[in-house]
Parts: C-alpha cells; structure tokens; sequence
C-alpha cells in the first residue's frame, strides 16, 4: 500500500509541532497529558514514515546515478536492495496508520467464569489464570485479583483481576470467547478424555472521566462473605453487592476483610462493565466489520481448543494450530498465539481499506 508523498510530510509537519510544544514548558494539566498521548502516538508512525521518505529519495537519487557509466554498476546494486526492502517499510507504516482502538491502551479487567464440565472446568479456569498471570509478568504488566470464588476442588468457578501496564487491553482484547479443553480429569479412573469449558472476557477500563455513576441510581446490600465449602471468610458483613438499576448490572466482591475496600472493588468492576456496553453501543458499524476479521469479542463465541493428549493448541478463528501446549499454558508460548491473531487483524483491516 503506498502512502502518497503529501500524507508523509503531513506526518513529519504534525510531529514537529507537537516536539515544539512538549519542548516549550508550555503546557500544564491536562493540556500536557492530552499533548503526550498524541506524541507518543505519532512518535512510532512518524519513525517510520521518516524511514520510507528517505528510502524513497534515496532511490530518485540513484536512479539518477544510472545515467552515469562508471557509477551505474554501484547504483544498480544499492537500489535492487533498497526497492527489496521498501515494501515492507511502507507496509509498515501503513499498519501503523490504520485507526487505532482509543481502548488499546487502557488497563485491562479480566474475567474468567468455569462454563460446562463442572469441578473440571473450575479447574481448567485456574490454569487459564495463571496462563495469563505468567504471560503478564513476561510483558512486565501488573496483575492484581479483585474477586475470586474459588471451587471446592480447586480453580475457580469466576475469578476477576484487574490487568495494568503498557498495551495491555491491545494485546489481551483477542482472548475474549469460550475456551474449551479436552484432558482426562485426575479424578477419572477409566482414562476417559473430558471436554470442558471456560469464558474469559477482557474488558478495557475506563478512565473516571469516561464513565460517571450516579451514586442515587445504585442499590447497595451488603451480606456476610462465605467461601468454598460454606466456611465463613469473617464473621461481619463485608461483602458487597451492588446493583445499577438503569441497566440491571449487578457486580459482588467479597475477597477483602473490608466492606469499604470491596465496595471500592466492585465499583471498579461495575464502571468497566458500563463502559464495555457503552462502546459496544456506540461502535455499531465498527463492531460488525470487527465480527468478520479475528472475531466479535462474543463471550459465547468458541475461540480455541486445548487438547492434552495430542499436545496441541488450536484457534478456531484463524485456524492455526501449535503443537506447544505445555509452553502455551505456561504463558511463555501465549505470545506466539496472540502475535498471530494481531497480524491477521491488521492484513484484514489493510484489505478492507483496499477494497
């Protein structure tokens, strides 16, 4: 895809007036932040349209040279590797325009609930956590649990963790959807393989000023928190349900000693939930031409298969397969998964925009 010269310098003009702004001491507030999300946004795109400019001036100028006989040899030769690379330079740099999800660089609240399969899939939920808790500590993001109901075998039947650091809903957004597993359970005597089922949602979270709750339009309860097994965490009532009743959205927490820390928690989780539904609302038409590349984010949408006996990893959407089970649940492997579902993503964007 070629990017037309005037759309480049575009870009070199752009990010010079923002340098000279950063670089005044001008700005405060919230001027400065919206100043350094819009550099550090142009920053890589304006890299690498500096790089396809250059090359492209460096080709004119040995094309040039051709008209030369003694420098003709020499020219011919610099410009067969540099028409080799520009390609992928521009492509590149067309990757790094297409419009970005204003959400890619919000943290992240990731929901994980054991679907069918009972103990086992409770089970399979807790290694899928710890899957994505180790994959987390590998990019350097911080991951901190704010709900979990553990089952009495072990796992969880529903875990909830708020995931933060640098492109963290960007990386993770391609994991939402039905996860299922097949294995044989310890439990099972006959070396039967189960099937079971887990569903992860990741959900971007919002800033304050994205999401405003009216405190008059929630219905607070609070109850005595009981954990696996009916025990009791403590005896007062700390947890918290609470209820918005626009929307009927209900969110508990229970983990912490503190009602206050858990009402704290819950309405993070209820601000999140707000805001997933908003942008699905509004994205409308983005939402449906997002369905026909790596998948509409559908929380009942089977997005990949688990398979022990045979060692292998399947994606359903983009039909690849790696025998690198262990590695995967491991969390070390789960980059080479995502990588690839990010890359399809953008090919389809940058066909679409050819179309």
């Amino acid at each position: 895809m070629r990017i037309p010269p005037e759309r480049l310098d575009q870009i070199a003009r752009r990010f010079a007036e923002l340098e000279a702004r950063m670089a005044s001491g001008q700005l405060e507030g919230d001027e400065f932040v919206q100043a350094s999300r819009d550099y550090a946004e142009l920053e890589p795109v304006a890299k690498v349209a500096a790089e396809v400019k250059a090359m492209r001036e460096e080709i004119a100028g040995l094309e040039e040279m051709l008209a030369d006989p003694e420098m003709k040899a020499m020219a011919e030769e610099e410009l067969s590797a540099i028409r080799d690379k520009l390609p992928e330079s521009e492509r590149e740099l067309a990757i790094a325009m297409l419009p970005r999800d204003s959400a890619d660089n919000k943290p992240a609240m990731l929901e994980i609930r054991a679907g069918t399969g009972g103990d086992e899939a409770a089970l399979f939920a807790g290694d899928l956590y710890r899957m994505y808790e180790r994959f987390a500590a590998e990019q350097g993001w911080k991951v901190e649990p704010v709900s979990m109901n553990a089952s009495e075998v072990g796992g969880f039947k529903e875990v909830v963790a708020n995931v933060t650091g640098t492109g963290v809903f960007a990386k993770l957004k391609f994991e939402s959807g039905v996860h299922r597993v097949q294995r044989v359970p310890e439990t099972e005597s006959g070396g039967r393989i189960h099937t079971s089922a887990a569903t992860v949602a990741v959900l971007p979270e919002p800033d304050e000023v994205d999401i405003q709750i009216d405190p008059t339009e929630l219905k607070i309860d609070t109850y005595r928190a009981s954990g696996a097994g009916g025990q009791h965490v403590n005896t007062t009532d700390s947890a918290i349900r609470i209820t918005h009743l626009p929307t009927d959205t209900v969110v508990t927490c229970q983990d912490g000693r503190s009602q206050h820390k858990n009402k704290e928690k819950a309405l993070q989780v209820l601000r999140t939930r707000l805001y997933d539904a908003q942008r699905e609302a509004t994205q409308g038409a983005e939402a449906e031409a997002r369905k026909a590349m790596v998948g509409s984010g559908d929380r009942s949408e089977r997005i990949r298969t688990y398979n022990y006996p045979q060692g292998r990893v399947t994606d359903h959407r983009i039909g690849l397969t790696l025998h690198k089970l262990p590695e995967i649940i491991a969390g070390t492997g789960l980059r080479e998964l995502i990588d690839a579902l990010i890359a399809e993503d953008q090919a389809k964007r940058l066909a679409s925009l050819n179309e």
